[in-house]
């Protein structure tokens, strides 16, 4: 019973912890930059520039791992989603058209593929090496 009582608090608290790591990295790469380039011929890019999407992926990319290699494969795929989504949902949402929601949609979709298929490679490799994680106590 106390096995299935731990396994019980782990997989949600992995999920939040995950939540959490994906809202606070958004904030560190993306949270602080919130104007766009305006070039001279008028069009505009932004607000985000390549590297500090590349750096949120790089930075999200130890923790799913880690997460999925120890056998908490969907609290990687659900944490890292809803705390991206969530993230977007908050940084957009000021957006007087509307739009932010499609593109919160697109962060959700996207963070969830991906995610899902680094888990899902990851998760499987380490059953086929035949890693057992045994837990401190057991």
């Amino acid at each position: 019973m106390c096995m299935r009582l731990q396994k019980s608090v782990r997989r949600p608290l992995a999920t939040l912890v995950l939540a959490g790591m994906a809202m606070a990295a958004w904030a560190a790469w993306l949270g602080w930059d919130q104007h766009r380039d305006v070039h001279p011929d008028g069009s505009t890019t932004g607000p985000y520039e390549a590297w500090q999407v590349i750096g949120l992926g790089l930075t999200l990319l130890a923790p799913v791992c880690w997460a999925a290699f120890r056998e908490y494969a969907a609290a990687a795929v659900l944490g890292t989603t809803a705390g991206l989504t969530i993230a977007a949902w908050y940084d957009w949402s000021d957006d007087s058209s509307g739009l932010f929601a499609i593109g919160v949609g697109m962060v959700m979709i996207g963070s969830l593929v991906v995610t899902g298929i680094l888990s899902l490679l990851i998760a499987s490799s380490a059953r086929k090496a035949g890693v057992r994680h045994r837990r401190p106590g057991h």
